[in-house]
């Protein structure tokens, strides 16, 4: 096949936080990314995918233009870019930095500002500066929104009379005594399209494969399989204490007394499901991870 760009899928995939989980991602998707130290031009095992690695924050905009077929990104930047992009998946996963993140707005704690409204004039820090404008703008508050290059929370009193800043878990924004006034988005990570890309009939298909199969690791990501021999006389109580994604598969076994059945449960279920399966009969109980679950 040729190599030319009407043949090959672009991606744009998000290097610093994002970087190492977003490998595992598609590792488990059946991939092999490899990153250099050295390049921003990852090998993957698929001669139709060239990958680019980038900051986060300039993905959407490179998918708008076209630059980039699709990408992997927070929301958070294509609201902040205002960019104009199809969104393929949300691919929140329980694993580093894929979970959910909030913008706030943060003060000072002790500070005189308990409103938006109490910061009209006043001076707010910010690395997503078009997010806090228009949050701003919907509330009718006027302040001076400044660009933030970093260590946004040490900023108030002194450089900022309040801040928007991200988190995940609010313990920066503890350790430095600041409080939260107001959440202004949730974001998780993204993928998105450019919207030729998509209409494109080769694209579009291979577009549709890899979220086919990123969204299989996604939904895999916090399921397990259980197994287990399950005496006859007992099957109707043990698949009462199953919460199955599916209906369970029952198996006959060689021994007429005895069946088998498998079925997919969520991982935080299981330290709570184990107890009481064996004590309702069930024994040979296997707990196996999942790399893929495809709807």
């Amino acid at each position: 096949m040729s190599e030319d760009s009407s043949t090959r899928l672009r991606i744009g995939l998000p290097n610093g936080n994002l970087q190492e989980t977003t490998q595992r991602l598609f590792r488990q998707a059946g991939f092999e990314l490899r990153v250099s130290d050295r390049s921003y031009y990852p090998d993957i095992d698929d001669p139709e995918i060239e990958c680019i690695l980038m900051r986060p924050q300039e993905i959407p905009r490179y998918v708008e233009q076209g630059v980039m077929d699709c990408g992997i990104t927070g929301y958070d930047w294509v609201f902040e870019n205002a960019a104009d992009v199809a969104e393929l998946a949300d691919l929140r996963a329980p694993w580093p930095n894929y979970g959910a993140v909030s913008w706030v707005l943060a003060v000072k704690q002790g500070s005189p500002f308990r409103t938006v409204a109490d910061l009209g004039g006043k001076r707010i820090a910010a690395e997503a500066v078009g997010l806090t404008r228009q949050y701003l703008a919907k509330r009718g508050v006027e302040a001076q929104v400044e660009f933030s290059w970093g260590a946004t929370e040490v900023k108030p009193p002194l450089l900022a009379d309040a801040i928007v800043d991200v988190t995940e878990t609010g313990s920066s924004l503890r350790a430095n005594n600041l409080e939260v006034l107001d959440v202004i988005l949730e974001s998780t990570p993204r993928l998105i399209a450019n919207r030729d890309a998509l209409a494109d009939a080769w694209k579009g298909a291979k577009l549709e494969r890899l979220r086919l199969l990123l969204m299989g690791s996604v939904r895999a990501a916090s399921r397990v399989v259980l197994a287990m021999n399950v005496p006859r006389s007992a099957l109707d109580q043990i698949l009462e204490l199953l919460p199955a994604l599916n209906t369970p598969t029952v198996s006959t076994l060689s021994d007429d007394d005895w069946v088998a059945v498998n079925t997919v449960v969520e991982e935080r279920q299981v330290r709570e499901l184990l107890p009481r399966l064996s004590e309702a009969g069930a024994s040979g109980i296997i707990e196996s991870p999942l790399n893929k679950i495809i709807d």
